[in-house]
Protein backbone atom coordinates (compact mmCIF):
# COMPACT_ATOMS: atom_id res chain seq x y z
CA UNK A 1 0.00 0.00 0.00
CA UNK A 2 1.40 3.32 -0.93
CA UNK A 3 1.80 6.23 1.42
CA UNK A 4 -1.03 7.99 -0.32
CA UNK A 5 -3.40 5.22 0.76
CA UNK A 6 -2.56 5.43 4.49
CA UNK A 7 -5.78 6.21 6.45
CA UNK A 8 -6.07 9.60 8.21
CA UNK A 9 -5.75 8.28 11.75
CA UNK A 10 -5.08 10.86 14.50
CA UNK A 11 -1.92 10.45 16.45
CA UNK A 12 -2.12 9.54 20.13
CA UNK A 13 -1.18 13.08 21.08
CA UNK A 14 -4.01 14.57 19.05
CA UNK A 15 -6.50 12.06 20.48
CA UNK A 16 -5.65 12.93 24.07
CA UNK A 17 -6.00 16.63 23.35
CA UNK A 18 -9.37 16.08 21.71
CA UNK A 19 -10.63 14.07 24.64
CA UNK A 20 -9.30 16.63 27.10
CA UNK A 21 -10.99 19.42 25.17
CA UNK A 22 -14.23 17.48 25.07
CA UNK A 23 -14.02 16.84 28.81
CA UNK A 24 -13.41 20.50 29.45
CA UNK A 25 -16.45 21.37 27.39
CA UNK A 26 -18.59 18.87 29.30
CA UNK A 27 -17.22 20.17 32.61
CA UNK A 28 -18.03 23.72 31.63
CA UNK A 29 -21.52 22.69 30.60
CA UNK A 30 -22.09 20.78 33.84
CA UNK A 31 -20.75 23.67 35.90
CA UNK A 32 -23.08 26.02 34.12
CA UNK A 33 -25.99 23.62 34.73
CA UNK A 34 -25.14 23.34 38.44
CA UNK A 35 -24.93 27.10 38.73
CA UNK A 36 -28.28 27.52 37.00
CA UNK A 37 -29.87 24.88 39.27
CA UNK A 38 -28.51 26.65 42.32
CA UNK A 39 -29.83 29.98 41.06
CA UNK A 40 -33.27 28.50 40.35
CA UNK A 41 -33.43 26.68 43.70
CA UNK A 42 -32.30 29.82 45.49
CA UNK A 43 -34.89 31.92 43.71
CA UNK A 44 -37.65 29.43 44.49
CA UNK A 45 -36.54 29.32 48.11
CA UNK A 46 -36.57 33.10 48.37
CA UNK A 47 -40.05 33.26 46.86
CA UNK A 48 -41.31 30.54 49.21
CA UNK A 49 -39.81 32.22 52.27
CA UNK A 50 -41.30 35.52 51.17
CA UNK A 51 -44.73 33.94 50.75
CA UNK A 52 -44.56 32.30 54.17
CA UNK A 53 -43.40 35.53 55.78
CA UNK A 54 -46.22 37.43 54.09
CA UNK A 55 -48.80 34.89 55.25
CA UNK A 56 -47.50 35.02 58.82
CA UNK A 57 -47.46 38.81 58.77
CA UNK A 58 -51.03 38.97 57.51
CA UNK A 59 -52.21 36.47 60.11
CA UNK A 60 -50.47 38.26 62.96
CA UNK A 61 -51.62 41.66 61.76
CA UNK A 62 -55.25 40.57 61.41
CA UNK A 63 -55.30 38.98 64.87
CA UNK A 64 -53.23 41.53 66.78
CA UNK A 65 -53.12 44.86 65.01
CA UNK A 66 -56.84 45.16 64.27
CA UNK A 67 -58.69 45.86 67.55
CA UNK A 68 -62.19 44.61 68.18
CA UNK A 69 -64.76 47.22 67.18
CA UNK A 70 -66.46 48.58 70.28
CA UNK A 71 -69.71 50.54 70.51
CA UNK A 72 -69.66 54.14 71.63
CA UNK A 73 -71.18 55.22 74.93
CA UNK A 74 -71.02 51.77 76.54
CA UNK A 75 -68.47 52.18 79.31
CA UNK A 76 -68.41 49.06 81.43
CA UNK A 77 -70.15 47.22 78.56
CA UNK A 78 -73.47 48.87 79.40
CA UNK A 79 -75.66 51.79 78.36
CA UNK A 80 -77.45 54.09 80.79
CA UNK A 81 -81.13 54.73 80.02
CA UNK A 82 -81.97 58.35 80.87
CA UNK A 83 -85.66 58.43 80.01
CA UNK A 84 -88.34 56.24 78.53
CA UNK A 85 -91.11 58.76 77.96
CA UNK A 86 -91.53 57.59 74.37
CA UNK A 87 -92.30 54.01 75.37
CA UNK A 88 -95.88 53.37 76.48
CA UNK A 89 -95.96 56.77 78.14
CA UNK A 90 -99.59 56.40 79.09
CA UNK A 91 -98.77 53.37 81.27
CA UNK A 92 -95.79 54.83 83.09
CA UNK A 93 -96.83 55.61 86.67
CA UNK A 94 -95.92 58.87 88.30
CA UNK A 95 -94.91 59.30 91.91
CA UNK A 96 -97.88 58.37 94.11
CA UNK A 97 -99.85 61.41 95.30
CA UNK A 98 -101.56 61.80 98.69
CA UNK A 99 -105.21 60.76 98.88
CA UNK A 100 -107.75 62.05 101.40
CA UNK A 101 -108.82 59.76 104.25
CA UNK A 102 -112.22 59.37 105.86
CA UNK A 103 -111.59 62.24 108.25
CA UNK A 104 -110.89 64.63 105.43
CA UNK A 105 -107.17 64.60 106.08
CA UNK A 106 -104.64 63.78 103.45
CA UNK A 107 -101.99 61.13 103.51
CA UNK A 108 -98.47 62.04 104.45
CA UNK A 109 -96.83 63.56 101.37
CA UNK A 110 -93.92 61.86 99.69
CA UNK A 111 -90.70 63.68 100.65
CA UNK A 112 -89.12 65.61 97.83
CA UNK A 113 -85.61 64.47 96.89
CA UNK A 114 -82.69 66.71 97.79
CA UNK A 115 -81.12 68.97 95.21
CA UNK A 116 -78.36 66.51 94.31
CA UNK A 117 -79.56 63.05 95.30
CA UNK A 118 -77.77 59.80 94.59
CA UNK A 119 -80.13 57.52 92.71
CA UNK A 120 -80.35 53.79 93.22
CA UNK A 121 -77.80 52.09 90.94
CA UNK A 122 -79.48 49.37 88.86
CA UNK A 123 -77.61 47.15 86.40
CA UNK A 124 -79.59 44.70 84.27
CA UNK A 125 -77.64 41.98 82.45
CA UNK A 126 -79.93 40.71 79.72
CA UNK A 127 -79.82 37.90 77.16
CA UNK A 128 -82.40 38.53 74.46
CA UNK A 129 -83.14 34.81 74.07
CA UNK A 130 -83.60 34.20 77.79
CA UNK A 131 -87.24 33.52 78.75
CA UNK A 132 -86.50 34.92 82.21
CA UNK A 133 -85.30 38.19 80.69
CA UNK A 134 -88.55 38.53 78.78
CA UNK A 135 -90.55 37.63 81.88
CA UNK A 136 -88.79 40.28 83.96
CA UNK A 137 -89.28 42.95 81.30
CA UNK A 138 -92.98 42.27 80.89
CA UNK A 139 -93.59 42.31 84.66
CA UNK A 140 -91.37 45.23 85.66
CA UNK A 141 -90.99 47.54 82.65
CA UNK A 142 -93.81 49.82 83.76
CA UNK A 143 -92.51 50.56 87.25
CA UNK A 144 -88.85 50.69 86.18
CA UNK A 145 -89.76 53.23 83.49
CA UNK A 146 -91.54 55.33 86.12
CA UNK A 147 -88.54 55.22 88.45
CA UNK A 148 -86.21 56.28 85.63
CA UNK A 149 -88.39 59.26 84.73
CA UNK A 150 -88.61 60.26 88.40
CA UNK A 151 -84.83 60.14 88.74
CA UNK A 152 -85.18 57.56 91.52
CA UNK A 153 -82.93 55.04 89.77
CA UNK A 154 -80.09 54.96 87.28
CA UNK A 155 -80.61 51.94 85.06
CA UNK A 156 -77.80 50.48 82.96
CA UNK A 157 -78.52 47.65 80.53
CA UNK A 158 -75.76 45.17 79.67
CA UNK A 159 -76.47 42.98 76.60
CA UNK A 160 -74.90 39.52 77.02
CA UNK A 161 -75.05 36.26 75.08
CA UNK A 162 -75.21 33.21 77.33
CA UNK A 163 -77.59 31.26 75.05
CA UNK A 164 -75.65 31.56 71.80
CA UNK A 165 -75.74 27.80 71.27
CA UNK A 166 -79.54 27.60 71.73
CA UNK A 167 -80.77 28.89 68.37
CA UNK A 168 -80.24 26.12 65.80
CA UNK A 169 -76.81 27.41 64.83
CA UNK A 170 -77.87 30.99 64.03
CA UNK A 171 -76.24 32.45 67.18
CA UNK A 172 -79.28 34.63 67.75
CA UNK A 173 -78.35 35.49 71.33
CA UNK A 174 -74.97 36.81 70.20
CA UNK A 175 -76.33 38.63 67.15
CA UNK A 176 -79.13 40.28 69.14
CA UNK A 177 -76.64 41.55 71.73
CA UNK A 178 -74.46 42.93 68.92
CA UNK A 179 -77.52 44.56 67.33
CA UNK A 180 -78.41 46.21 70.65
CA UNK A 181 -74.86 47.57 70.79
CA UNK A 182 -75.31 49.02 67.29
CA UNK A 183 -78.42 50.89 68.40
CA UNK A 184 -76.69 52.04 71.60
CA UNK A 185 -73.75 53.32 69.58
CA UNK A 186 -75.60 55.15 66.79
CA UNK A 187 -78.95 56.01 68.39
CA UNK A 188 -78.74 55.76 72.21
CA UNK A 189 -82.10 57.50 72.72
CA UNK A 190 -83.78 54.57 70.97
CA UNK A 191 -81.93 51.84 72.84
CA UNK A 192 -84.66 51.35 75.42
CA UNK A 193 -87.54 50.85 72.95
CA UNK A 194 -85.36 48.49 70.88
CA UNK A 195 -84.37 46.58 74.02
CA UNK A 196 -88.01 46.50 75.14
CA UNK A 197 -89.28 45.13 71.81
CA UNK A 198 -86.59 42.45 71.70
CA UNK A 199 -87.67 41.25 75.15
CA UNK A 200 -91.45 41.37 74.95
CA UNK A 201 -91.50 39.64 71.55
CA UNK A 202 -88.82 36.99 71.92
CA UNK A 203 -88.23 33.98 69.70
CA UNK A 204 -88.46 30.57 71.31
CA UNK A 205 -85.31 28.97 72.71
CA UNK A 206 -83.84 26.51 70.16
CA UNK A 207 -85.46 28.39 67.28
CA UNK A 208 -83.54 30.34 64.66
CA UNK A 209 -84.70 33.72 65.94
CA UNK A 210 -84.63 36.90 63.88
CA UNK A 211 -82.24 37.30 60.97
CA UNK A 212 -79.86 40.28 60.88
CA UNK A 213 -82.15 41.92 58.33
CA UNK A 214 -85.12 41.49 60.68
CA UNK A 215 -83.14 42.89 63.61
CA UNK A 216 -82.26 45.91 61.47
CA UNK A 217 -85.89 46.28 60.42
CA UNK A 218 -86.94 46.34 64.07
CA UNK A 219 -84.35 49.02 64.85
CA UNK A 220 -85.66 51.17 62.03
CA UNK A 221 -89.25 50.56 63.18
CA UNK A 222 -88.55 51.97 66.66
CA UNK A 223 -87.25 55.16 65.04
CA UNK A 224 -83.47 55.06 65.33
CA UNK A 225 -81.46 58.04 64.20
CA UNK A 226 -79.22 57.39 61.18
CA UNK A 227 -81.06 54.20 60.16
CA UNK A 228 -78.58 53.53 57.35
CA UNK A 229 -75.62 53.37 59.75
CA UNK A 230 -77.58 51.24 62.22
CA UNK A 231 -78.67 48.83 59.49
CA UNK A 232 -75.14 48.44 58.14
CA UNK A 233 -73.80 47.90 61.65
CA UNK A 234 -76.34 45.17 62.39
CA UNK A 235 -76.21 43.39 59.04
CA UNK A 236 -72.39 43.51 58.91
CA UNK A 237 -72.22 42.23 62.52
CA UNK A 238 -69.78 44.98 63.49
CA UNK A 239 -70.05 44.34 67.23
CA UNK A 240 -70.27 40.55 67.22
CA UNK A 241 -66.77 40.13 68.69
CA UNK A 242 -67.47 42.85 71.24
CA UNK A 243 -70.64 41.06 72.39
CA UNK A 244 -68.72 37.82 72.82
CA UNK A 245 -65.92 39.55 74.75
CA UNK A 246 -68.35 41.52 76.91
CA UNK A 247 -70.07 38.28 77.91
CA UNK A 248 -66.71 36.72 78.81
CA UNK A 249 -65.83 39.73 80.95
CA UNK A 250 -69.17 39.49 82.76
CA UNK A 251 -68.71 35.77 83.38
CA UNK A 252 -65.25 36.39 84.81
CA UNK A 253 -66.43 39.29 86.98
CA UNK A 254 -66.55 41.43 88.88
CA UNK A 255 -69.67 42.88 87.30
CA UNK A 256 -69.91 46.61 86.77
CA UNK A 257 -71.86 47.94 89.73
CA UNK A 258 -70.54 45.32 92.15
CA UNK A 259 -67.38 44.41 94.00
CA UNK A 260 -67.34 40.64 93.74
CA UNK A 261 -70.27 39.43 91.64
CA UNK A 262 -69.92 37.51 88.37
CA UNK A 263 -72.57 36.72 85.79
CA UNK A 264 -74.23 33.40 86.61
CA UNK A 265 -77.53 33.70 84.74
CA UNK A 266 -79.49 36.02 82.52
CA UNK A 267 -81.21 38.14 83.43
CA UNK A 268 -79.13 39.21 86.40
CA UNK A 269 -80.23 42.37 88.19
CA UNK A 270 -77.77 44.12 90.50
CA UNK A 271 -79.06 46.84 92.84
CA UNK A 272 -76.41 48.96 94.56
CA UNK A 273 -74.01 46.02 94.27
CA UNK A 274 -76.48 43.36 95.47
CA UNK A 275 -77.98 40.70 93.20
CA UNK A 276 -81.76 40.34 93.13
CA UNK A 277 -82.72 36.71 93.71
CA UNK A 278 -86.51 37.07 93.97
CA UNK A 279 -89.26 36.22 91.51
CA UNK A 280 -88.75 37.74 88.08
CA UNK A 281 -92.48 38.08 87.44
CA UNK A 282 -93.39 39.76 90.75
CA UNK A 283 -93.04 43.56 90.52
CA UNK A 284 -94.08 44.00 94.17
CA UNK A 285 -91.27 41.74 95.38
CA UNK A 286 -88.77 43.45 93.12
CA UNK A 287 -89.94 46.88 94.28
CA UNK A 288 -89.58 45.85 97.91
CA UNK A 289 -86.04 44.61 97.27
CA UNK A 290 -85.12 47.92 95.63
CA UNK A 291 -86.61 49.86 98.56
CA UNK A 292 -84.78 47.72 101.10
CA UNK A 293 -81.40 48.12 99.40
CA UNK A 294 -81.99 51.84 98.78
CA UNK A 295 -82.80 52.46 102.45
CA UNK A 296 -79.10 52.08 103.22
CA UNK A 297 -78.30 55.09 101.03
CA UNK A 298 -78.91 58.53 102.47
CA UNK A 299 -80.66 61.28 100.51
CA UNK A 300 -81.88 58.86 97.86
CA UNK A 301 -85.13 59.61 95.98
CA UNK A 302 -86.19 55.99 96.23
CA UNK A 303 -89.36 54.59 94.74
CA UNK A 304 -91.91 54.88 97.54
CA UNK A 305 -94.57 52.39 98.64
CA UNK A 306 -98.20 53.32 98.77
CA UNK A 307 -98.70 56.36 101.06
CA UNK A 308 -99.98 55.72 104.55
CA UNK A 309 -102.87 57.65 106.08
CA UNK A 310 -103.01 59.52 109.36
CA UNK A 311 -105.64 58.03 111.74
CA UNK A 312 -108.48 60.36 112.67
CA UNK A 313 -108.49 61.50 116.30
Amino acid sequence: MSSDETPNVPTPRNSREAVREKAQQVHVQQSRARIMRRIIIGAVGIVAIGAIATAVTVAVTSSVSEPTMSPKGMDGDGIVVHNVTDVNAETVPSTPTPTPNDAGETAEPTPEPTASPSAVDVHIYVDYLSPGAGEFERANARQVAGWIDEGAVTVTYHPVSMLTASSNGTKYSLRAAAAAACVASYSPEEFYPFNHELLIDQPEVDSGGRSNVELADLAVAVGVNDPKAVRECIEDEDFLSWAKDATSRALEGPLTGSNDLALTSAPMIVINGEAYVGALDDPAEFSQFVLTVASDTEATPTPTPEPTTTPAE
